[in-house]
C-alpha cells in the first residue's frame, strides 16, 4: 500500500531490548474531492495512519524527516486486536513500512547515499519483534552492545 500525506509529529525513535531500532509516526492523508454542486474541489475525509519502520530505515527516517513533512510511504497493512480494561474488543490498522521518503511535488531534497561495509546488516523487511506490541517495551535509549570477549 502507498500513502502520501504529512507527518503529524516528529517520528519517535526507540530501541527494543535486543537493540533493534524502530520508529513510529503518523501520516495524515486528506484527499481532494470535487463538489459537483459548486464545481470546486474541497478537502475530503482525512485518514490518520500509524506507521512503524524498523532497523536502519527507522534511524534514517528519524534523522531525516520532521513534523509537517510531506512523505510517500510504502508498506503492508497489519491489524492488531486486543481487549481493553473493560473487556471490550478493540482493533487498529497500522502500516509496517518498507520504504519512506519526502514527496518532491512541493519541495526539494538532497540525498546523501550511505556506504556499507562488511557483511549483511540484517535489514530484511520483516519486523523483528517478540511480542504483540514491541513498542510498549521499547526504550528511547540504544542498549549497550555486549562486547566480544
Amino acid at each position: 500500500m502507498t500513502v502520501v500525506g504529512n507527518l503529524t509529529a516528529d517520528p519517535e525513535l526507540r530501541y527494543t531490548d535486543k537493540g533493534v531500532a524502530m520508529a513510529r509516526f503518523t501520516v495524515a492523508s486528506t484527499p481532494r474531492v470535487r463538489d459537483k454542486a459548486s464545481n470546486e474541489y474541497r478537502d475530503g475525509e482525512p485518514l490518520f495512519l500509524t506507521c512503524t519502520a524498523w532497523r536502519t530505515l527507522a534511524e534514517h527516517l528519524a534523522e531525516s524527516l520532521t513534523k509537517g513533512a510531506r512523505v510517500v510511504v510504502v508498506g503492508r497493512l497489519r491489524q492488531s486486536r486486543w481487549e481493553d480494561d473493560k473487556g471490550e474488543k478493540r482493533s487498529m490498522i497500522q502500516l509496517d513500512v518498507d520504504e519512506v521518503g519526502p514527496s518532491l511535488r512541493f519541495a526539494t531534497a538532497k540525498v546523501a547515499k550511505l556506504t556499507r561495509s562488511g557483511a549483511s546488516t540484517g535489514d530484511g523487511f520483516a519486523p523483528a519483534f517478540d511480542g504483540d506490541d514491541a513498542w510498549a517495551s521499547a526504550s528511547s535509549e540504544r542498549p549497550a552492545l555486549a562486547s566480544a570477549a
